[in-house]
């Protein structure tokens, strides 16, 4: 079978094995008080084009989404966040569980608009009966989104204006942060990211690293004591140096971004070709994740050499999937798919 269902399925960047591999018996201190890590830090710094940041190495997404939000936000508070955010659907109810409700809002394109927050902060205040709600503090947004849309560098301009002039904390879940940097329509910097949002994160774990995401505090005020957070929550790896090492690599000679944009470049092409064969898309976007809606019959052909993941229902003969490239994704995997869609859909 040819993998199209994440990209998480391989193991990580030869270069970061490597240099797991050069320094596996290197003794260090632990829980992310090493040299790698610092050094890692450092130069996430320097992209950032700042130095009063404060960064930290989680192991992965859910972990640094559960841990982030429960840092910034009192008993009575809660995140606000897409319909589709990835805290409100695929995460367990793990924000929840750490006493903090997730607040939603309607998105058809995965994303949460200034307007929307402004709305639903005002309503919320106005509400006589306020204190017997779940009090909106954190705006949570991921970038690319759940369904591979990017805000624009003034869409993110908006939020952040908004939430500081509404108190609210602005977060960024960068899981496959790489992905959209690099997408041909991206118009956001590292630079932009450490300006606007009061803390995002780098996902490792999506974009060539064994496991790892680094996150970045520009709002120091909520770093304070965000070690204890990250013990409290079992998030605190004794083997610290391992995060560090990963992405003091991915980090080096531009890696990061040179894998994200391989990624980006074999998705584009997936998607003229499903262009070229009068596919349409239940959203469209232009990083590493494509939702074609396509007939159940060319589908379940496409099952037996192909696996993808299953989005909805888009009527009672046809479904939206969700085909992944990734920094590891191989030409000639796609070149096969898109062999077997040209075959299969010149036959409707």
């Amino acid at each position: 079978m040819i993998y199209f269902n994440n990209d998480y399925a391989e193991g990580c960047h030869p270069k970061v094995l490597e240099a797991l591999v050069k320094t596996n018996l290197e003794q260090t201190p632990g829980y992310g008080e090493d040299e790698f890590c610092r050094s890692a830090a450092e130069k996430i710094k320097k992209l950032c084009g700042r130095e009063n940041l404060s960064v930290h190495f989680l192991v992965g997404g859910t972990q640094t989404n559960m841990t982030v939000i429960d840092a910034a936000l009192r008993p009575h508070q809660g995140a606000l966040c897409a319909v589709t955010g990835h805290i409100n659907t695929h995460e367990t109810g793990a924000v929840e569980a750490t006493g903090h409700k997730v607040l939603t809002v309607p998105s058809d394109d995965g994303k949460i608009t200034a307007d929307q927050v402004r709305s639903y902060v005002t309503a919320h205040w106005a509400d006589g009966a306020h204190e017997h709600l779940a009090q909106p503090k954190l705006v949570y947004i991921s970038n690319p989104t759940e369904l591979g849309t990017l805000y624009t560098c003034s869409e993110l301009e908006k939020l952040s204006n908004t939430c500081r002039e509404l108190g609210l904390y602005l977060f960024l879940d960068g899981a496959r942060l790489g992905y959209g940097l690099m997408a041909k329509d991206n118009d956001v910097s590292m630079e932009d990211l450490s300006a606007f949002c009061d803390v995002f994160y780098i996902g490792g774990t999506k974009v060539g690293a064994l496991f790892g995401e680094a996150v970045v505090f520009s709002n120091l005020k909520l770093a304070e004591d965000f070690r204890y957070l990250i013990k409290q929550h079992g998030a605190m790896l004794a083997k610290g140096r391992l995060l560090g090492v990963q992405f003091d690599a991915l980090m080096t000679d531009n890696l990061y971004f040179e894998i994200s944009a391989h990624a980006d470049r074999l998705a584009d092409r997936l998607r003229e070709t499903f262009k070229k064969c009068g596919v349409p898309f239940l959203v469209e976007n232009n990083t590493n994740q494509l939702f074609p809606i396509l007939p159940d019959d060319v589908l379940d052909a496409l099952s037996k050499t192909y696996v993808f993941c299953e989005q909805e229902r888009v009527d009672e003969s046809h479904r939206a999937v969700r085909f992944c490239t990734s920094w590891a994704t191989k030409e000639e995997n796609v070149t096969s798919l898109e062999k077997s869609l040209e075959e299969l859909l010149k036959r409707k």
